[in-house]
């Protein structure tokens, strides 16, 4: 049950062994290349060096195996070039199988919830909970029914005397005097107050005249 879960882990070890094989083996031979190369480049200096000596025949040996080195060297390229379509297809593979292993795992994931769960469970479910929603409908309806001496009211009657009473504030207030408007105060410039003059004192002869008019009244 758990390699058809989790995979098959021996398949995956040998696919992982497989890949770290190959990558050995690729870099081995990228140094045998370079060791190569080397070889045919000191070859081409050792026939430049016959060359200068006038020696042909031992310039030609040199480029013979500077030849030889690259036919070499050739090869290794094509051995690496095999080598990287095998890793690339064997990483494809272990994609594939791993992508196959979680859409298995996926389904079988799936048909356990849907053997958990019974189709005729769901229907009553769903049956009790439209019940439960209407029942529930009901009871708010009732609550929301006036019951005592609210429920003799008629709501038209009460319309109209709602329109009435608007009808009658908007003659109301139609029939208003306009208010006059008040009167604008009178500014009296600063510096321009009126002139208050102080009293002034009565004379001694004046103060007689008014004793003696006092007593003649008298």
């Amino acid at each position: 049950m758990f390699t058809r879960i989790f995979g098959k882990p021996k398949q995956e070890t040998n696919a992982l062994a497989t890949l770290d094989k190959l990558n050995e083996t690729l870099e081995m031979l990228e140094k045998k290349e370079k060791v190569l190369q080397k070889k045919a480049a000191a070859e081409v200096e050792r026939a430049k060096e016959f060359t200068r000596a006038k020696n042909k025949r031992a310039a030609i040996q040199c480029l013979k195996r500077k030849r030889l080195y690259e036919q070499q060297i050739e090869q290794l390229g094509n051995f690496q070039l095999r080598i990287h379509d095998q890793m690339i297809m064997l990483e494809g593979a272990k994609a594939t199988t791993e992508t196959v292993d979680a859409l298995r795992t996926g389904a079988a994931a799936m048909k356990a919830m849907q053997k958990a769960t019974n189709i005729d469970d769901v229907d009553k479910t769903m049956d009790e909970i439209n019940e439960q929603t209407e029942n529930m409908k009901q009871i708010q309806e009732a609550l929301s029914t006036p019951i005592g001496a609210a429920a003799d009211f008629d709501e038209d009657e009460l319309e109209a005397e709602l329109e009435e009473l608007e009808e009658a504030e908007l003659e109301e207030q139609l029939l208003q005097p306009a208010t006059t408007a008040p009167a604008a105060p009178i500014h009296v410039p600063v510096g321009r107050q009126p002139e208050r003059h102080a009293p002034r004192k009565n004379t001694a002869e004046e103060d007689e005249l008014a004793a003696l008019q006092a007593e003649m009244a008298l």
